[in-house]
């Protein structure tokens, strides 16, 4: 299994993103009154897989880049655009063989990640700041400065010490998942290639995990887990559950989503579902194999542990819109797919349970929002289908942030 963790800065370039740019509007798409309500609201995105791009080469997130041109899609000027405050800034690590040398290797590159986002901050004092509680956000905002949460996707490089969790708390961690695209010694996948669970639901260490998770006041998170995960989360903790990115199977039946009863048993232990923005979790799309076996040969020359240098990586950028050019991607999910995402899970468990983590800088996006300008589309979105400006509050960072007001609550002294 090649360990795709040491590779994430060079799959940036492999992001579903379609190569013909569209003009951007001055106020995202959407009118000045409704952009002007946007700007003025807390936002927050859940789970923000741009800390791999902070270890490109020769890329910086204080500069603008193009979602068309090195396909990334969150940086300090686009994020002013589109009016995103922060979020939580994840340590994403590729789910690695279950061994000492693969927990080693695995733990070393997630302290590295984390590291990189504290550098981010330290680096840019005028422009972003670290939060560790949930009150912190609305002083940072108010600030004019960048909320940066720092998460876990796979825990992973835990290995079998949970007691290593402590460090990356320490570090600023304050939500962590337990697997990701296929089972760990934590937690049984949704999507693991075997289509069989390992353990039904959480390991016994993952259920030790989530017991000092609760008690260092760090919100677990089921995303990517299966169905028996969350039910065993939603049994077992003492605090509220979240989905970090996240849809409906009512609307998409895939094993990423969660149907109706589990969305509904997480409303009632206060959690929330984030929905996110992966196009193949939103609906089906005609197969384009030519251009999936072009993406995987370009993928497959990427080395294991070798450090991308501003040549290769210019090289694979030129391969990758090459691939574009001559495969287009034509069938690519809509903003109005993402939305239907988003509105049936309001519609089942209301606007006190729905928030956004959309899933940047990791394979979300669609047609008609690119990138973190176009968000404000999502405000006129939920105007229109008749969201107060409190609900909106609520979906943009309000519920997102009482989850993480009830682990602080909940943690042991």
């Amino acid at each position: 299994m090649r360990n795709a963790y040491l590779m994430g800065a060079a799959l940036v370039a492999l992001l579903p993103i379609a190569a013909q740019a569209q003009p951007k509007s001055a106020t995202g798409g959407v009118s000045k009154q409704v952009y002007q309500l946007h700007q003025k609201l807390i936002t927050l995105d859940s789970h923000l897989d741009t800390p791999a791009s902070l270890d490109l080469p020769d890329w910086s997130i204080d500069e603008e880049h193009g979602v068309h041109s090195d396909y990334t899609q969150v940086d300090l000027p686009r994020m002013k655009k589109g009016g995103l405050d922060g979020g939580f800034w994840a340590i994403y690590t590729g789910q690695g063989p279950l061994t000492v040398e693969g927990f080693r290797k695995a733990r070393d590159f997630a302290l590295l990640r984390g590291m990189s986002i504290r550098s981010m901050v330290a680096a840019d004092p005028d422009n972003f700041t670290l939060a560790l509680e949930a009150k912190d956000a609305a002083p940072i905002a108010a600030a004019g400065k960048r909320i940066v949460y720092m998460s876990i996707e796979n825990a992973y490089p835990l290995g079998e010490d949970i007691s290593l969790i402590k460090t990356f708390y320490d570090m600023g961690v304050r939500v962590s998942g337990f697997a990701h695209f296929a089972h760990n010694q934590f937690a049984d996948s949704s999507t693991d290639p075997s289509k069989k669970p390992r353990y039904g639901g959480l390991s016994p260490l993952g259920k030790e995990l989530l017991k000092e998770m609760n008690r260092l006041g760090i919100v677990p998170d089921a995303s990517h887990s299966s169905d028996q995960v969350l039910d065993d989360l939603l049994a077992l903790s003492t605090t509220p559950v979240l989905l970090t990115h996240s849809g409906c199977k009512a609307v998409y039946d895939h094993p990423r989503n969660i149907d109706d009863d589990h969305l509904k048993a997480l409303a009632a232990k206060g959690g929330v579902i984030q929905m996110n923005a992966y196009g193949a979790y939103l609906r089906a799309s005609k197969p384009n194999p030519e251009r999936q076996k072009a993406l995987m040969a370009l993928y497959s020359q990427m080395r294991e542990d070798a450090k991308v240098s501003p040549e290769a990586r210019a090289a694979m950028l030129a391969k990758r819109q090459e691939i574009d050019r001559l495969y287009p991607d034509t069938d690519r999910p809509t903003f109005d797919d993402f939305m239907a995402h988003m509105l049936h899970a309001l519609k089942v468990v209301g606007p006190d349970h729905v928030g956004i983590g959309l899933d940047w800088d990791g394979g979300g996006g669609v047609v008609g929002m690119e990138d973190v300008v176009d968000l404000p589309k999502i405000t006129d979105a939920l105007l229109k289908a008749g969201y107060s400006e409190a609900d909106l509050q609520k979906i943009w960072s309000g519920n997102v942030l009482r989850v993480l007001a009830a682990a602080e609550a909940g943690k042991q002294k």
